[in-house]
C-alpha cells in the first residue's frame, strides 16, 4: 500500500469531507428540517368550530387568539383566550361547560396545549366540575413538572389553581340528549313519556322494532351505545362534531413561534373514565417548533393508535407540505383499520377524522377523510377570519 505524504493526505481527506456533505441526510435516516424564514405572517388554524363560537363582543376563538398575538401577545396565550371562547359557549355540545356527557350523565372534560418555543407541554384528562380545562392544561405545563393530571387528580390540581369547581356541568340541553340517548341505547327500561320514540336503526333491519330488538339481543353495550348516538346525528338532534365533540387550534407568531392547543368533552355518552386522543401528547395535538403543528378531531381511537399530529409534524419535517402531510396520516389511518365493525360496504373506514396542519412557513392545510359532516375548518390571517372547504382523501361519506 502506497504511503501518503502530508500534501497527498489533506488532499485526499478534503475531497472526501466534500463528497460526504454533498450526500443528502436522509440517506443516513436523517430527515431535514424545515428551514426558518427570519419571519412570517401570524395565522391562526382550528376546527371548524374555532369560527362559529362567540363571546360576548362578538369575536370567534380564531380571530380572538389573531388579534391576541398581532398586538403581541405570547402565541399560547393567545390561543387559550381564543378557546375558552368555545369551552364557555352554552350553545355548543361538544367542548368544555355544555359539552355532552359520559355514559353516566356525568361531564368529564381532557385538554392539551404545547408551547413550542419553551418545549413545554401540559394536559389533563377526565377532569370533572371545570368549565374551560385548557387553561388548566397550560398551567399544568407552567407550575408542575408534568405532562399529564388525570380525574381527582387534576380536579384538585385545578382548584388549587384557583378554579372554581361545580357539582355539575351539565346544562339543560346536554341532560336532555343525554335522557334521550338513554332511551335509544336501552329503550326496555328508560321510556319515552312521548311515546316509543326513535330507536337506532340495525342497516340490515328494515323494521326499526326488530332493528332495535336485534341490537339489544345480539351487540354489545358498547356497539348499541354508540349506534344510538349516530341515530340522534342522522336524526338531526346533535351535529357530528358534538358527538365526537373537540377543537383544535394551533398558531404562528411573527418571530415564527407555534404553539398549539386542543380541548373537547369527549365522545358523548363515552363510558366513563375513557380518554380519547386530545389530551395525548403526538396523537390530538403535537407541536414541533422548527418544523409545525398538527390536531385533530373525529374518532380519536384511530388517532391513537397512529399518534397521527407526530406523524403529520414528522412527515414536514422531511419536507412534505401541510396537505400532503396530512393526507399522509389519513391513508396510515385507513390502512390500520381492519376491524368488520369499523369499515363500511366499500371496506373503507366508517368513521370520520379531520387534520389542521400548520408549519414554520405559516403554509396550512385542513383535511379529512371524507368530506362530510364537518366540512369546513377556520381560519384567520390578515385577511380574516375564514372557513374554507376541508381536502378529502375519500369521495362520499362514512355510511356509504
Amino acid at each position: 500500500m502506497k504511503k501518503l505524504n502530508r500534501r497527498e493526505f489533506v488532499q485526499t481527506t478534503t475531497a472526501a469531507g466534500v463528497a460526504a456533505a454533498a450526500v443528502p441526510k436522509t440517506l443516513f435516516g436523517q430527515a431535514p428540517t424545515v428551514m426558518t424564514p427570519k419571519s412570517v405572517k401570524p395565522v391562526v388554524v382550528a376546527s371548524g368550530n374555532g369560527n362559529t363560537s362567540k363571546d360576548a363582543n362578538g369575536i370567534t376563538c380564531v380571530a380572538k387568539a389573531f388579534g391576541m398575538i398581532t398586538q403581541g401577545a405570547d402565541v399560547l396565550d393567545a390561543l387559550v383566550a381564543g378557546v375558552t371562547i368555545v369551552e364557555l359557549d352554552p350553545d355548543q355540545t361538544g367542548v368544555g361547560w355544555s359539552g355532552l356527557p359520559n355514559a353516566d350523565g356525568v361531564v368529564q372534560l381532557d385538554a392539551s396545549c404545547m408551547h413550542g418555543p419553551k418545549k413545554q407541554a401540559g394536559a389533563v384528562a377526565g377532569i370533572e366540575g371545570v368549565r374551560a380545562p385548557a387553561r388548566v392544561a397550560q398551567l399544568v405545563s407552567q407550575e408542575t413538572d408534568h405532562h399529564l393530571l388525570v380525574g381527582k387528580g387534576a380536579q384538585e390540581f385545578a382548584r388549587a389553581m384557583g378554579f372554581k369547581i361545580e357539582d355539575d356541568l351539565n346544562t339543560e340541553t346536554s341532560r336532555r340528549l343525554w335522557l334521550e340517548w338513554k332511551r335509544r341505547v336501552d329503550p326496555e327500561h328508560w321510556l319515552d313519556p312521548n311515546g316509543e320514540g326513535r330507536r337506532p336503526k340495525d342497516r340490515h333491519e328494515k323494521d326499526p322494532v326488530a332493528a332495535a330488538a336485534h341490537l339489544l339481543r345480539e351487540s354489545t353495550w358498547e356497539s348499541r351505545a354508540l349506534a344510538a348516538g349516530r341515530s340522534m346525528v342522522r336524526d338531526g338532534l346533535i351535529r357530528e362534531g358534538s358527538f365526537w365533540g373537540t377543537i383544535n387550534c394551533d398558531a404562528i407568531g411573527p418571530n415564527g413561534d407555534i404553539c398549539g392547543v386542543t380541548t373537547t368533552s369527549g365522545l358523548a355518552w363515552k363510558i366513563p373514565g375513557r380518554t380519547g386522543d386530545s389530551p395525548i401528547l403526538g396523537a390530538g395535538l403535537y407541536v414541533d417548533n422548527e418544523v409545525g403543528a398538527a390536531g385533530s378531531t373525529g374518532r380519536g381511537e384511530a388517532n391513537l393508535y397512529n399518534l397521527s399530529s407526530f406523524l403529520i409534524v414528522e412527515a414536514m419535517r422531511r419536507g412534505i407540505s401541510p396537505k400532503d402531510a396530512g393526507m399522509e396520516a389519513l391513508k396510515r389511518i385507513k390502512a390500520s383499520t381492519i376491524e368488520k365493525r369499523l369499515l363500511n360496504s366499500k371496506g373503507n373506514p366508517n368513521f370520520n377524522i379531520r387534520f389542521f396542519v400548520l408549519n414554520k412557513r405559516g403554509e396550512y392545510a385542513g383535511v379529512a377523510m371524507y368530506h362530510a359532516g364537518e366540512t369546513k375548518y377556520a381560519v384567520c390571517n390578515e385577511n380574516g377570519a375564514q372557513t374554507p372547504d376541508l381536502e378529502p382523501l375519500l369521495s362520499g361519506s362514512p355510511n356509504q
